[in-house]
């Protein structure tokens, strides 16, 4: 492990403690109207990070591209052990870009015949995102960028899985190597998407492109519930899953700044000063809302942090190790 591995790792796991110090603070000491206001404040903040990165609609765009060629790929070799065909990783013809390739990715030995329907699925949905977005976008979509989906000790997985102390420091995590495993690799990207087109769709200007945006969010999100519920799920008998979903959650909240948004699986209190009755109660928390029942979102440089694996202002990392294409590209200061 490289002093820069072990110095995230270090920063992260710090931060990862104060965020759930602070997550189990809001719950238990300030109640619902507290829990609210966060909420609140998620929206808000989101939304305005947005507005400031970019108001062009094929910009954005492009950045979510960016995305579905990471989810894709996973999928893609995860499902059937191949990859995404040439003709869907090209520049459009007025795009100066540069195609990159993927390094790693093995399709996974499902034991789950459910596991393995879900996978086939979910493969299947992005690569139809890739397809859909490349068509809207036409001679201007991007290339895929370099991408990092590997299994080594220093692969991007590895290092989030380090992070999140899923593995020991310098330790490798394969996303492939089981059901549980791709479970886990899968719950670090689904909630990402999600909150990346929650936060975007307020600044497309196209109506088309808007409702367009609308329908993928809509895939992003039954897709982060499935992979969300098995979790929870499995994490009846195996409680690690759930733990392990939570630390994920606790890195994620790490890299994306002082805010603390993001939610792990593990059952949560009910405190909701609306109805007294329900306070103490447990729920299950496969829907990462905030008391008024809304997803958050999350601005485009803090969507870059995670999939960079960095808290700093950087154009590459982690997940594409020569950074995305388009120009929305550098993660934000935290």
């Amino acid at each position: 492990m490289t002093d820069t591995d072990q110095q995230l790792i270090e920063r992260l796991d710090s931060r990862a403690e104060r965020r759930s110090e602070r997550r189990e603070f809001f719950r238990t000491a300030l109640g619902a109207g507290a829990i609210a206001a966060v909420g609140a404040t998620a929206v808000a903040v989101g939304s305005n990070a947005f507005a400031q990165a970019s108001n062009n609609d094929a910009a954005i765009l492009n950045f979510a591209l960016n995305l579905e060629y990471l989810e894709a790929q996973f999928y893609s070799f995860a499902a059937f052990g191949t990859g995404l065909p040439n003709a869907l990783l090209t520049p459009g013809s007025a795009s100066t870009t540069t195609q990159g390739a993927v390094s790693g990715g093995r399709q996974v030995t499902f034991t789950d015949p459910v596991v393995a329907q879900y996978a086939r699925e979910i493969a299947q949905d992005e690569i139809a995102h890739v397809t859909f977005l490349r068509a809207q976008l036409g001679t201007a979509a991007v290339a895929q960028p370099a991408i990092d989906i590997g299994s080594t000790a220093t692969s991007a997985f590895s290092v989030a899985a380090q992070a999140a102390k899923i593995v020991a420091a310098g330790a490798a995590f394969d996303p492939y190597a089981s059901d549980e495993a791709f479970l886990q690799a899968a719950f670090l990207f689904e909630d990402v998407g999600v909150t990346a087109y929650r936060g975007a769709s307020s600044l497309l200007t196209s109506k088309v492109y808007l409702e367009a945006a609308a329908g993928i969010l809509a895939a992003e999100a039954y897709h982060a519930s499935i992979i969300r519920t098995v979790l929870y799920t499995k994490g009846l008998t195996t409680p690690s899953l759930r733990t392990n979903a939570d630390a994920i959650s606790n890195t994620r909240d790490a890299l994306d700044g002082v805010s603390d948004f993001d939610q792990g699986i593990s059952p949560v209190t009910i405190a909701n000063s609306q109805a007294p009755a329900l306070n103490g109660l447990t729920a299950s928390n496969i829907v990462p809302t905030a008391q008024d029942g809304l997803a958050f979102g999350r601005a485009t440089g803090n969507v870059l942090n995670i999939l960079y694996l960095s808290t700093l202002p950087v154009a590459k990392g982690g997940f594409f190790p020569n950074g995305v294409n388009g120009s929305i590209a550098t993660s934000a200061t935290n």
